[in-house]
This record gives C-alpha cells, sequence and structure tokens, in this order.
C-alpha cells in the first residue's frame, strides 16, 4: 500500500508540475500574440489619414438637389463619393456624372453630362473635367474640356476651348463666361464662326450625348475678338 501511493502521489505531483508550465507557456503566448495584434492595428491606424478617406461613398445615386424648398437639379451618377473632414468639404463623381437644371417650374432648361465632377460645398463651386457636354434647351449646345459652375454667383465659365453649336451658327474658341441658363453667354477669345448647315460640325445641336468629344482649335477663320449672344 505504500508503494503504491508514493506512486500515485509522484505522478501527481508531475503531473501538476507539468500543467503548472503549460498553463504559464499558453499565458505568456497569448500575452505575446495579443501584444503584436495590438501594435499591428495602431502602426496601421497611424498611417491613415481620414482627411483623405471619404466619410460617405454610394454607388449608382440618382437624386434631385433643392434649396429653399425648390428642386433645383438632378444627379445621376455611378460613383458618389463625399468629403467632409478638413477645411475644404467636397464631393467627387470620379466616374462621372450627369446633371438636370430645372427652373422654378420643374421644367428641364439645361443638361451637363462630364467624364467626372467635384463640387465645393463651402464655395458653391462646380468643376467639370474630361469631356463636358453642356445642352441648352432646346437647340444649344457647348463642348469643352473643363467648365465651373459657380452656383452663388449664377455663372457658368471656362478657361478651356469651347464649341457651341444652336440652330443658325457654330462657333469656336478659347474661353467662355454665360448665365447658369445659359440665356445669355460671351466667347472669350473667338477662333471662329460659320453656318450651322456645315457637314463637319461635331454634331448635331442638343444631342446630350456624354461621349461626344469635344474637337480641338482649327484653323477656320478669325471674327471680332468677343461673341456674344443673348437669347433674351
Amino acid at each position: 500500500m505504500g508503494m503504491k501511493e508514493e506512486r500515485i502521489r509522484v505522478g501527481s505531483g508531475f503531473g501538476m508540475r507539468w500543467l503548472t508550465a503549460a498553463f504559464i507557456v499558453m499565458i505568456l503566448g497569448g500575452m505575446t500574440g495579443s501584444g503584436c495584434t495590438e501594435e499591428t492595428k495602431i502602426d496601421v491606424a497611424s498611417k491613415m489619414d481620414t482627411r483623405r478617406m471619404p466619410t460617405m461613398t454610394t454607388r449608382n445615386i440618382s437624386t434631385l438637389i433643392s434649396d429653399s424648398g425648390v428642386t433645383q437639379y438632378k444627379i445621376v451618377a455611378p460613383l458618389w463619393e463625399v468629403y467632409d473632414e478638413g477645411a475644404n468639404p467636397h464631393w467627387k463623381f470620379p466616374e462621372g456624372i450627369y446633371l438636370r437644371k430645372y427652373d422654378r417650374k420643374f421644367k428641364v432648361i439645361a443638361t451637363i453630362a462630364a467624364d467626372s465632377a467635384t463640387f465645393f460645398k463651402n464655395e458653391q463651386l462646380w468643376r467639370l473635367d474630361g469631356r463636358v457636354e453642356v445642352t441648352k434647351y432646346p437647340k444649344e449646345l457647348f463642348l469643352s474640356q473643363q467648365v465651373f459652375w459657380d452656383q452663388s454667383k449664377g455663372r457658368v465659365y471656362s478657361d478651356s476651348f469651347i464649341h457651341i453649336e444652336n440652330a443658325t451658327h457654330v462657333m469656336e474658341g478659347i474661353g467662355f463666361t454665360a448665365r447658369q441658363d445659359f440665356s445669355e453667354y460671351r466667347i472669350t477669345r473667338p477662333l471662329g464662326i460659320f453656318p450651322a448647315d456645315r457637314k463637319d460640325l461635331a454634331g448635331g445641336a442638343g444631342s446630350a450625348n456624354p461621349g461626344h468629344a469635344a474637337p480641338q482649335p482649327g484653323s477656320r477663320g478669325s471674327i471680332d475678338p468677343m461673341v456674344s449672344h443673348n437669347s433674351r
């Protein structure tokens, strides 16, 4: 009996020592693994600049924008990114945009299509880039590579090449400024003016085709240093 009890006693002691050692290794290993994970998280977080990250991302949007209870325009875009952090909050539409402008009677007065766009909220300023096409209903078409729309001043302008088609003439130049309803506009530096029935026109007025590329300046003669239009 004494020998049996001794064996049990020795065996139990060895088992306890083994379990204790295993428990200590498990705790230390867990602490080490947890520490590495936390360090990794902290390291990744420290490298993030939240000011460069969108606070909201929305895909395949179609929404109406109102001001003082009046619907101003409609936005259709495959991707809308909102950046509210920092001193210059803005929206981005990196995959293209289609805008439809309404009057107070909810009648479409103009449409805008562009390869990409940015809206600066503080300035109430749109910047449209790429192939920009503006249609003023019913028969006027504006093509350019970059257009700005200042909502606070009610003006649309550009410093880039501009191609304008209306019912009677085609005009080209560098830079233009217009009312946001396009009832009045002026080409800053005209390059040419010619009848609208020419066969080499870029396209029919009011085609509203977002893929319609703006033509490049050509040698089509020159006219007075300013071309103005007023449809009122």
